[in-house]
């Protein structure tokens, strides 16, 4: 074979490859936020599916929302909201650590999927309504969370258990409780 043959065989491979590539990083993108870094929905949703049925007994589905979030975007702006939300995913996702998965779903809410949750719930309030420092000001922070312990449904599914953990949440915010105490 010679030179202009063999280059011409390879030229598709090589933009196939990059190609290829290229998209791989444009599907890892559109599944992490980019303010956060944490997983979208998209990115969450496989991989906390999987956690639950591996783990039906010991699986917990979590929603958080932070309180009172659009009074600190109104009165500091969107870099401080911005700051709040950068600092809540990573509490949580510190608290997630390896074994769990965590979420922003959108706006100021964010979701997780954890082992052994119940137990480890107190340790999450505390890190989340720590308050963030910010261009010298100490933003308060407080957030709304709902569990659903998957071995408590009926049937073992993250639809259901994602619903579980918003009227869970959304029973607090009536209440004007941000903790959950089991």
């Amino acid at each position: 074979m010679d030179l202009p043959t063999i280059f011409a065989a390879g030229a598709p491979l090589i933009g196939w490859t990059t190609h290829s590539a290229w998209l791989n990083r444009r599907l890892a993108t559109a599944r992490r936020d980019p303010l956060t870094g944490l997983h979208t929905r998209a990115g969450f949703t496989a991989r906390a599916h999987r956690l639950i049925a591996n783990h039906p007994d010991r699986a917990s589905v979590l929603l958080i929302d932070l309180d009172d979030f659009k009074a600190t975007n109104d009165t500091h702006g969107h870099a401080a909201g911005d700051a709040v939300l950068t600092a809540t995913a990573e509490r949580l996702s510190i608290w997630v650590g390896r074994s769990g998965i965590a979420a922003r779903l959108g706006g100021d809410e964010f979701a997780a999927v954890v082992l052994d949750g119940p137990g480890r719930l107190p340790g999450l309030l505390a890190a989340l309504h720590r308050p963030v420092a910010y261009a010298g000001f100490s933003l308060p922070v407080a957030a709304s969370v709902g569990i659903c312990p998957a071995a408590e449904l009926p049937v073992v599914s993250l639809t259901d258990a994602l619903a579980a953990a918003d009227r869970d949440m959304y029973a607090h915010k009536r209440d004007g409780r941000t903790s959950r105490r089991r």
